[in-house]
């Protein structure tokens, strides 16, 4: 005589055949293993005492689970060790990366560093001026140069050589704007871009900063211009 199933075991068996084993995560294996384990309970209590379940069903039973949840820590860390290699594999690929920085000269917004040599100066003064002037400026912000450059977007050179005397500017940072001028009178004022030498190159919080002459940093993104140095 078999026993009519109870709710207990209703409920277990439904869970056995909706509930899929998931893929991942140890605590949820650990919770099935946990229900698998009341089932077992639950079939134990409410079995039929003249017709008991065999015993070496639930050791079958025990050892299934046991050999899809090994298997499934075992996907888990090949998975972990997969993602660990791709994330070396990158690192080595930015690393790579980042050495064709150096040693390049790169066009930006940044400031330029001035040490006796000429600094490369891309200017974009307005098409409607008749008239453009470069403003010189120190680390300080100050203004120490003012020169009329052409109205055009041709590189110029700024030779840091101070008045009619040719004593050169001292060595350091200088930033360079261009003041576009019609009839006297001034239509816009902009900083403007310069070429400096990148002698590091490193990645921080998943950016390239690159580090130019004189410690002057600009974000790789910022950067609209490379070229071999002259």
């Amino acid at each position: 005589m078999n026993i009519a199933p109870t709710a207990a075991q209703a409920q277990a068996q439904s869970q056995t055949s909706t509930t899929p084993l998931p893929e991942k995560a140890a605590s949820l294996i650990s919770s099935d293993f946990e229900t698998f384990l009341r089932m077992m309970t639950t079939q134990a209590r409410y079995q039929d005492p003249l017709e008991p379940m065999d015993s070496s069903e639930y050791a079958a039973q025990l050892a299934q689970f046991s050999m899809v949840e090994q298997q499934v820590q075992t996907n888990d860390l090949l998975q972990t060790l997969s993602a660990a290699l791709q994330a070396a594999n990158a690192t080595q690929t930015n690393v790579g990366a980042l050495s064709g920085w150096i040693g390049m000269e790169a066009l930006s917004y940044a400031p330029a560093h001035f040490d006796g040599t000429p600094v490369t100066i891309a200017p974009n003064p307005l098409t409607a001026a008749d008239a453009a002037y470069l403003v010189v400026y120190d680390d300080a912000g100050n203004e120490v140069q003012r020169q009329s450059i052409p109205v055009s977007p041709d590189a110029v050179q700024w030779q840091g050589i101070a008045g009619l005397n040719g004593s050169t500017f001292p060595d350091g940072n200088y930033t360079f704007e261009v003041e576009s001028y019609q009839a006297g009178e001034l239509l816009l004022a902009e900083r403007a871009q310069t070429y400096g030498r990148v002698t590091e190159a490193r990645i921080e919080q998943g950016r390239t900063i690159l580090i130019l002459e004189g410690g002057i940093a600009v974000l790789a993104d910022d950067v609209t211009g490379l070229r071999d140095p002259v």
